[in-house]
């Protein structure tokens, strides 16, 4: 049997799903998805309830089927919903009349049209990373998982999910009015993937959508990759929405856990921006909120939503990450109702801390139009981040055969250098590898960079940002000669990032 635990991606299974050497077989999303049921069985349900999704892969068709077939055989109560988005699976398992007692969802997000994936949810939200390696090791193991089952049924979803979306609008704007979008023009980009029914949504919300584009289903993703954070995808519906002279653009990923939009002016709002729009939003409700991000936003952003008046809270990658904290840190009484990543992944306290990027739009979609009908613009709200004038990204792969263990250790050389170095000075909110601040030019905190362990690839991400010229390539060729005697780590991007910049 193929090791179906080399499938695992932090808290999905993903892997090559097409063509020659394919990882994501038929047969393995059968027996994945059966141990998932034999998993829910062993927590207390005799007979589970399992709804499955796909977005539109080329393979989401088949291994939806074997999937479905693998829970029926081993002896759940199976429900279909077909094409769906991953934030709609986990909706339904708490909408009433529904109500499973687990999902999944075949999806592998923004990856190439050859992979694919599964990801699973209980009513508690998506399942961990220790929850996938019990339910793989059942997938490996000799447990029986043929015991037969009732027919499969075929059920519609989204319709559902959408009345619930256009109901958040509603409440949003404070009115029960059938079209209270009227005037507000928004193009939508589904990059192909499974969230082209946004743009109809908007219409029968009385929003016009002149401009839409990748709206149908396609999993070869001819137009563009479905990634908010990919630049050919950003410049593509930045260009529709100043072509159609709209008010706002929208973007999704493939299943729609993530989302980023663009101005009037097609400007993108992603990132760092778009952690720092939604904050407004929530601070401008009310003063005081944490907002917990990942490791590697900006300075600039900090000092934003301080400014705003809330708590920024960096803590480690991962969408995951970030929500389980939030969910942490409000259960010891601090008021947190966002945890974002700069990926896009957006989970609101109100929204049960569901990564959901059409959620997040959909409010930031409120606000567009109330702040509208007062004569201006969404981003005016960020008007006053303040960004770098430089920011990269390197990343140095890690050669040595125990790879977890190399990076560790230059993560620690380049903290104890930290220790006692003139000019550097490790970050008090250092919850992921090592940040260090830098005073460039005089100026306090002007420069920073983070280096950290990749969380599943033998590679060590290193993010720089300074406001000041020239800051970036100095913090690189003085962590350069830190990094210089470390054991195992190829340094060779790093020397090429340097050198490309004395080029300049």
């Amino acid at each position: 049997m193929t090791d179906l635990h080399a499938l695992k991606s932090g808290t999905d299974v993903r892997g090559k799903a097409l063509g020659e050497n394919a990882a994501l077989t038929c047969e393995a999303a059968s027996r994945i998805a059966g141990a998932f049921v034999s998993w829910l069985k062993q927590r207390g349900v005799d007979i589970p309830r399992v709804a499955l999704g796909r977005d539109s892969r080329i393979t989401g068709e088949a291994l939806l089927a074997a999937s479905a077939d693998g829970c029926r055989l081993a002896g759940a109560r199976v429900e279909v919903y077909d094409m769906c988005t991953t934030p709609a699976m986990y909706m339904s398992l708490i909408t009433e009349g529904f109500g499973c007692d687990g999902a999944i969802m075949i999806t592998a997000s923004h990856h190439p049209f050859d992979r694919n994936g599964l990801k699973f949810f209980t009513k508690e939200g998506g399942i961990d990373s220790k929850e996938l390696d019990e339910i793989l090791a059942i997938a490996m193991s000799d447990a029986p998982l043929n015991q037969g089952g009732e027919p499969i049924q075929r059920r519609e979803f989204l319709p559902v999910y959408c009345e619930q979306l256009k109901e958040r609008v509603r409440r949003g704007l404070g009115t029960d009015i059938q079209k209270p979008l009227l005037g507000l023009h928004v193009v939508v980009d589904a990059g192909n993937g499974a969230g082209g029914f946004y743009a109809q949504l908007l219409e029968d919300l009385g929003a016009w959508v002149e401009g839409s584009q990748f709206l149908e289903p396609d999993g070869h993703f001819p137009n563009h990759v479905p990634n908010p954070e990919n630049a050919e995808a950003m410049a593509s519906i930045s260009a529709a929405v100043v072509k159609a002279q709209a008010d706002l653009g929208v973007i999704f990923d493939a299943d729609c856990d993530r989302a980023a939009i663009v101005d009037h002016t097609g400007r993108e709002i992603n990132r760092n921006r778009l952690i720092a729009l939604i904050c407004a939003i929530l601070l401008n409700e009310k003063q005081g909120l944490t907002i917990v991000t990942d490791s590697v936003t900006s300075s600039g952003l900090a000092r934003f939503i301080q400014e705003w008046g809330g708590e920024h809270y960096r803590f480690k990658r991962g969408y995951r990450n970030v929500i389980d904290e939030a969910i942490r840190l409000n259960e010891a009484g601090i008021d947190c109702p966002l945890a974002i990543e700069t990926s896009g992944h957006a989970a609101l306290r109100e929204n049960h801390f569901l990564d959901d990027g059409m959620y997040l739009v959909t409010v930031l979609i409120c606000e567009a139009m109330r702040l509208k009908q007062e004569g201006k613009e969404l981003s005016s709200l960020i008007e006053e981040l303040r960004e770098p004038k430089e920011s990269a990204e390197v990343r140095l792969s890690i050669a040595a055969e125990d790879f977890r263990a190399a990076g560790r250790a230059a993560i620690e050389k380049v903290m104890d250098h930290a220790a006692f170095a003139p000019g550097w000075r490790i970050a008090p909110d250092n919850r992921e590898g090592v940040r260090i601040y830098f005073d460039l030019d005089g100026e306090m905190e002007s420069g920073w960079f983070l280096l950290r362990l990749s969380v599943h690839d033998p590679v060590l991400p290193l993010n720089l940002e300074s406001d000041v010229d020239g800051g970036v390539k100095y913090m690189a060729s003085a962590l350069l000669q830190v990094l210089s005697a470390a054991e195992g780590i190829d340094l060779t991007a790093l020397q090429q990032f340097i050198k490309n910049g004395e080029d300049q």
